[in-house]
């Protein structure tokens, strides 16, 4: 069943305009140090700042609270899979509200996909609730 759904769309340009007014203080506040590491690494470092932004702004959508319930940037992180698929993880409030939406006998399944074509990126984000399977 369907927990959740989120999207966000960021513009590429805004995100380059952040860093580099606020630099370091915006990446510490927003992106873990596992996030820096891959975007500083890219060629497109904005973008792949702006489309990690838009996967926090979608999941805290599919969360149903926003960002402004106490869920912190930080609480939602995206890695990739050996096979360049995005993964969304969460921690902190973030992990307690995901807790409290997933029913007794169901586990939770963040899926995220993330795209760019410049200036935008966007995120997508469905939170799915499966049936543990029977012991």
């Amino acid at each position: 069943m369907i927990l959740g759904i989120g999207t966000d769309l960021a513009n590429i340009d805004r995100i380059a305009g952040v860093l580099d007014r606020f630099g370091d203080r915006f990446r510490n506040r927003v992106f873990t140090e596992t996030e820096q590491r891959k975007a500083e690494r890219r060629a497109d470092t904005p973008g792949t700042y702006a489309k990690r932004w838009a996967a926090k702004e979608a999941c805290s959508k599919a969360l149903g609270t926003g960002l402004r319930m106490g869920i912190a940037w930080k609480d939602m992180a995206v890695t990739n899979l050996p096979t360049g698929q995005p993964v969304m993880h969460v921690t902190g409030w973030a992990a307690d509200r995901l807790a409290q939406m997933t029913p007794a006998g169901h586990e939770a399944i963040i899926h995220v996909t993330l795209t760019d074509d410049h200036p935008w990126a966007q995120a997508f984000v469905v939170i799915e609730a499966r049936p543990l399977a029977a012991t």
